[in-house]
């Protein structure tokens, strides 16, 4: 059985206490080191080593957001999940963008929480296409033009295929839905998706559906 490591990064001791409760019943996961904000998160990272971390976005000292941008940075660094009270909420998006494999509500049923780490930690991406486009729609359309020209510019370097499969991607679509609805097999779907984040310049398969989106692709 592989583990799955988990680094929790919250400043409410009881909010890591009931995290730390429902990871424990699930055995593949070990909650590995705990922190209370997000300046000690990158020296927590580099101590303990985790798979995935779960970060919380409002923080005193550094905010989730800053502190997701600085993990991510490292060398083979974690996937990051942010929590936060809010669904459609601008500080979400910008955790996304700074490179945030996903986001969960805290008050997220346990199995939820749980089968969240296992999809992130396997590569997965947890957001649905809506979920994405809610987000979308509330940072408003100040920018947009310059996200769309922007996204437009990645997605023009990327062959036929690919552009397929980053489509398929953005639409909330599985390695094994990816495959089925293109007719190749999950390797190769997997090898499009390294290929995709290399060219893209992206984190994860959440921001491939944030360049798709951007680029206001179906």
């Amino acid at each position: 059985m592989v583990r799955v490591r988990v680094l929790l990064v919250d400043d409410d001791a009881l909010v890591r206490a009931g995290l730390r409760m429902i990871l424990s019943s699930a055995e593949d996961l070990d909650v590995v080191g705990e922190v209370d904000d997000g300046a000690r998160a990158v020296a927590a990272v580099h101590e303990h080593r985790p798979d995935v971390v779960l970060m919380d976005i409002r923080m005193p000292e550094m905010d989730g957001i800053t502190a997701t941008a600085a993990v991510r940075r490292l060398d083979a660094p974690p996937q990051v999940i942010v929590l936060t009270t809010f669904q459609a909420d601008e500080q979400v998006m910008s955790a996304l963008r700074a490179g945030a494999a996903g986001f969960l509500l805290k008050d997220t049923p346990p199995a939820e929480i749980v089968s969240a780490i296992h999809l992130v930690a396997s590569g997965e991406a947890m957001l649905s296409p809506s979920v994405t486009r809610t987000l979308l729609s509330h940072l408003g359309d100040a920018h947009a033009s310059e996200r769309r020209r922007i996204a437009a510019q990645r997605l023009a370097m990327l062959t036929d295929r690919e552009r397929e499969v980053a489509v398929a991607v953005g639409s909330g679509d599985s390695n094994a839905e990816v495959a089925a609805s293109l007719f190749m097999s999950e390797a190769t779907v997997k090898s499009h998706v390294s290929r995709l984040l290399t060219k893209l310049d992206v984190a994860n398969r959440v921001h491939i559906a944030i360049v798709v989106h951007d680029a206001n692709l179906p």
